[in-house]
């Protein structure tokens, strides 16, 4: 409430107010990154990111994401090409990447699926090599180290989400990292319809803004966001241990030089398990258990794209199979154990049974 009357008495509710300016200070210290530009939400923020590098003609992208990842070429007149997902990372696998360039690609589009780092030093390498530019989809990797440097350091731009569902959320909201003071002021300019001052424009920029009651409960929840981290990793490992030695389940692994963020919970339900991913989805819901088919279906699935060539199922195998076994359970701070213990339960009940007849 505080915080509130704050920005009541100013008067100022947008336009880079007082609190904006503060969580943009604070999260640059937190995160590790000196250049960050807030924004209303994080499909904004990609929009903007792929505009403000003049991307155009093709870039090669996941479909194993949110439609969001896709959508942003889309709005930007940019042919996604899609290539395949290593079965391990479940990220955009290199090899993939390499063997999708073609004359006309200009960019990567990786995602950092469930916070899991992408292999960033062989996609560097072959930006290099081609002359490409990286944009990385960051929504979900929040506060992710890999030995010890901010995973949003790579590339040349990262992008943020700040959707209610993420580990840090302010409601709506998402944030580009960028790596110099001059592509910052480029950025700020296109998220504020391209003014640069009361009477110039120099883009045909958007409303990106994020405003000042986003931002103050973004500088609020930054305060417990330890306290946020701990009762995630808690919950990881209750599952973890749950799960471990179940036939048929298995569960998504970050490197030991990685940090965790704890963001999902995705478990593949394998050929083995006596339940197929749909049923036993079906049942935790019998169960009011709120668990995602997270992600399918594919992008490439949906009809907008799925006319492409690399939209093939059979350029697509390993997303395409992930895609038909991945559930990803509650994982939230105010998870109690209790109702944890309770999801176990029925995932554990479901273990014992004889598979269904076909």
């Amino acid at each position: 409430m505080p915080y509130l009357e704050e920005i009541w008495q100013r008067k100022w509710v947008t336009n880079n107010g007082v609190f904006h300016r503060e969580l943009e200070k604070q999260l640059c210290e937190y995160l590790g990154v000196e250049h960050l530009s807030l924004f209303s939400n994080g499909t904004l923020a990609l929009i903007t990111a792929l505009q403000s590098m003049k991307i155009t003609g093709e870039v090669i992208t996941t479909p194993f994401s949110f439609v969001a990842t896709t959508h942003a070429l889309h709005w930007n007149g940019i042919k996604p090409v899609f290539a395949d997902v290593d079965p391990v990372t479940m990220n955009l696998d290199p090899e993939k990447i390499e063997a999708a360039i073609t004359p006309q690609t200009t960019a990567i589009l990786p995602v950092h699926v469930y916070a899991n780092p992408c292999d960033v030093e062989r996609i560097e390498t072959i930006a290099d090599t081609y002359g490409l530019r990286v944009i990385y989809d960051a929504a979900h990797a929040f506060g992710v180290r890999i030995r010890d440097r901010s995973i949003l350091e790579y590339g040349d731009m990262s992008v943020l989400s700040f959707h209610g569902t993420k580990v840090f959320n302010t409601f709506e909201g998402g944030a580009i990292i960028c790596r110099d003071e001059k592509t910052k002021r480029r950025i700020d300019n296109l998220k504020n319809f391209g003014f640069v001052d009361e009477t110039t424009v120099v883009a045909p920029g958007i409303n990106g803004k994020m405003n000042e009651v986003q931002a103050a409960f973004g500088v609020l929840q930054l305060k417990y966001m330890d306290q946020v981290l701990a009762q995630r990793g808690a919950i990881d490992e209750r599952y973890r241990k749950a799960f471990r030695n179940v036939n048929g389940l298995s569960m998504h692994d970050v490197p030991d030089y990685c940090t965790r963020n704890y963001s999902y919970f995705p478990l593949l339900v394998r050929p083995e398990f006596p339940l197929n991913r749909d049923e036993l989805y079906e049942e935790l819901r019998k169960h009011r258990i709120a668990a995602r088919r997270y992600f399918y279906p594919l992008i490439s699935e949906f009809p907008m794209y799925r006319g492409l060539p690399s939209s093939n199922a059979q350029n697509l195998p390993v997303a395409t199979a992930l895609s038909r076994q991945v559930l990803c359970l509650p994982i939230y701070p105010a998870l109690e154990q209790e109702e944890q213990e309770r999801i176990i339960e029925v995932i554990l009940a479901c273990a014992w049974r004889n598979r269904r007849a076909s």
